[in-house]
C-alpha cells in the first residue's frame, strides 16, 4: 500500500485531466478545475470510497467557503490517516489556499494510494448516497447534475452547429459564389477574449514551470546538504570528501572531472 511515495514517482506525472476524470466519475461529481477540491471534502470522501465507511461523512462539509470550515475537513481527514497509519503529511496551509500545484500534487498521492487499495476498485460504492450525510452534500448533486446538463446542451448546440454549416456547404457552387460576391469583406475582429482552449494551455504551461521549479529547488537542496556535510570538520580531509566537492564545484567546461575526481 503506497503511504510514502517520492517525488520522481510515476504518480506525479498523472495530468490535470486525468486527476479530473477519475475525481468526477468515482464521486459523481462535475470538477472543472483540481483546485476546486481545496476544501478538503472530496479528499475526505475518496478516502471513503477506498475504505467503505471509514470516514464520518456526517462531519465533512462540501459548502466549506471560508478557510477556517476547510480546515475542519482536513482534521477528518488527518484522523482517518492517523486510524489507518498513513504518515501522509497534509499540507493544510497550502492547500486551502487554492493553489493549482499544490492540490494537484495531493490528488496525484490520493489517486495512487487509492489504486493501491484492492486494485483502486470502488464498483459498490454509492457515492451520492453517502454525501447526503455531508453539510452541502446535496448541493454538490445539484451543481454537478447541472454541469452536466450544460455540458450535454453544449454538445447538441455545437451538432446542431455543424449540421447547420454542413448543410451549407452542400449549396452549389454558383450560389456561394453569388452570395458571397453580395457580402463586403470584414477584417477579422481582434483584441477579444481568449479562446477556453488556450487558457487551458496557459494554465497547463504554468502548473509544468511551477512544477520544475520544484524539482529544481528540490535538487539544489540536496546539493546544499551535501555541501554543508563536505564542510564537517571531522570528515572534511577525507578523499571522497575532496572528490565529491570537485565534481560539486566544477564548471560545465570541464567533462572529465568525474574521471579525474
Amino acid at each position: 500500500m503506497a503511504t510514502n511515495i517520492g517525488m520522481m514517482d510515476g504518480a506525479y506525472f498523472v495530468g490535470r485531466s486525468e486527476i479530473l476524470a477519475w475525481i468526477n466519475s468515482t464521486l459523481h461529481l462535475n470538477l472543472n478545475k483540481v483546485e476546486e477540491a481545496c476544501s478538503g471534502a472530496v479528499q475526505c470522501q475518496l478516502m471513503d470510497a477506498v475504505h467503505n465507511g471509514m470516514v464520518p461523512m456526517h462531519k465533512v462539509n462540501f459548502d466549506a467557503k471560508s478557510e477556517y470550515e476547510m480546515i475542519q475537513n482536513y482534521k477528518v481527514l488527518q484522523d482517518v490517516f492517523n486510524k489507518l497509519k498513513i504518515t501522509k503529511h497534509i499540507e493544510v496551509s497550502k492547500l486551502v489556499k487554492g493553489r493549482p500545484l499544490d492540490n494537484l500534487e495531493f490528488m496525484q498521492w490520493m489517486k495512487r494510494y487509492c489504486d493501491s487499495v484492492n486494485g483502486g476498485s470502488m464498483n459498490t460504492y454509492n457515492a451520492l448516497e453517502r454525501r447526503d450525510a455531508c453539510k452541502g452534500g446535496k448541493e454538490a448533486h445539484k451543481r454537478g447534475a447541472q454541469s452536466q446538463t450544460s455540458a450535454k446542451g453544449a454538445a447538441a448546440s455545437q451538432r446542431s452547429h455543424s449540421s447547420h454549416t454542413a448543410r451549407r456547404n452542400d449549396v452549389p457552387p454558383s450560389v456561394n459564389s453569388t452570395s458571397q460576391s453580395g457580402k463586403t469583406s470584414r477584417p477579422a475582429s481582434s483584441g477579444g477574449p481568449a479562446p477556453p482552449v488556450y487558457d487551458e494551455q496557459i494554465t497547463e504551461l504554468k502548473l509544468s514551470v511551477d512544477s520544475l521549479e520544484k524539482e529544481r529547488d528540490f535538487y539544489f537542496a540536496k546539493l546544499r546538504d551535501i555541501e554543508i556535510l563536505c564542510q564537517n570538520p571531522e570528515i572534511e580531509h577525507l578523499n571522497v570528501v575532496a572528490a565529491i566537492q570537485k565534481i560539486l564545484y566544477a564548471t560545465e567546461d570541464d567533462a572529465s572531472v568525474v574521471a579525474d575526481a
